[in-house]
């Protein structure tokens, strides 16, 4: 089981990090047979090559099924703000890789954007063709004994449901649910810092709760770029797996290996 944290838009170092996962070969085919592995979100924003990541993701994905292993690439804040049409951190080449998608321009909601800007409105609107893609993928994933998250899971996630929040989430992608008031806000299962950046007793606690509710032994998040590398928290119950490993970041290529009990950062 491989851990795999943030990549924005750097097609390099997501093919770096699934080479050292043992995932991949020369040819960018899944060589990893049963492996298991979750990319914890944020494939885009910050860099130009965010269609490549996700078409790759999507190939890898179902080469890795067919293999007996899988590959889960998860929803982050990123992917979130993409569909709700927040695109501040979308570089200019994030607009021209997505230009030649077709939109009706005498649609209102794509006219009311510069021209520039259509084809990325048009792929990652809600029910638009990347966004289908993207609800394809979970917000949150237990895997044995370790749950996976963009940012947090909070008490008030668990309470509210994990295959509701994937499921609501996933039908504001399509199109068919206005967007969900539990991913709003700092507390948000994608925006949530608290096992991430300067985390405390308090957090442990709010972390310990989590863990029993969902009876897993740890939580392994991105969001928060560490330095130098992957890190951990709360007595190794939470691994934070942001290296930065983006160009835009300058970071390190790291993945996290978990094999039962025992837990490896590769490098």
């Amino acid at each position: 089981l491989i851990a795999m944290g943030d990549v924005h838009g750097d097609y390099d170092a997501a093919i770096s990090a699934l080479k050292l996962a043992g995932a991949i070969d020369d040819n960018l085919r899944w060589i990893g047979g049963d492996l298991t592995i979750v990319q914890t979100g944020d494939q885009l924003d910050r860099g130009d090559q965010e269609r490549a990541i996700l078409d790759l993701f999507e190939r890898i994905a179902d080469e890795a099924h067919e293999a007996g292993g899988a590959f889960y690439s998860l929803l982050g804040n990123h992917e979130s703000m993409n569909v709700e049409l927040d695109l501040r951190y979308v570089t200019p080449g994030g607009f021209v890789d997505f230009a030649d998608i077709p939109y009706d321009a005498n649609d209102p909601l794509i006219s009311g954007y510069p021209e520039e800007q259509r084809g990325r409105v048009a792929a990652f609107r809600p029910g638009g063709p990347y966004a289908e893609i993207l609800a394809g993928h979970n917000v949150v994933m237990v895997v044995d004994d370790t749950v996976f998250i963009h940012g947090g899971l909070l008490p008030s996630h668990v309470t509210y449901g994990l295959e509701k929040l994937n499921q609501d989430v996933q039908a504001f992608f399509m199109g068919n649910l206005t967007f969900p008031r539990v991913m709003e806000g700092s507390d948000s299962p994608v925006w949530s810092r608290h096992f991430s950046d300067e985390t405390d007793v308090d957090d442990c606690t709010l972390l310990d709760q989590v863990l029993d509710a969902v009876s897993a032994s740890r939580m392994v998040v991105g969001h928060t770029v560490q330095r130098p590398g992957i890190t951990s928290a709360c007595d190794g119950k939470v691994w934070r797996i942001d290296v930065g490993m983006a160009a835009y970041y300058e970071g390190i290529i790291s993945v996290l290996e978990v094999v039962g009990d025992e837990i490896r950062i590769l490098q």
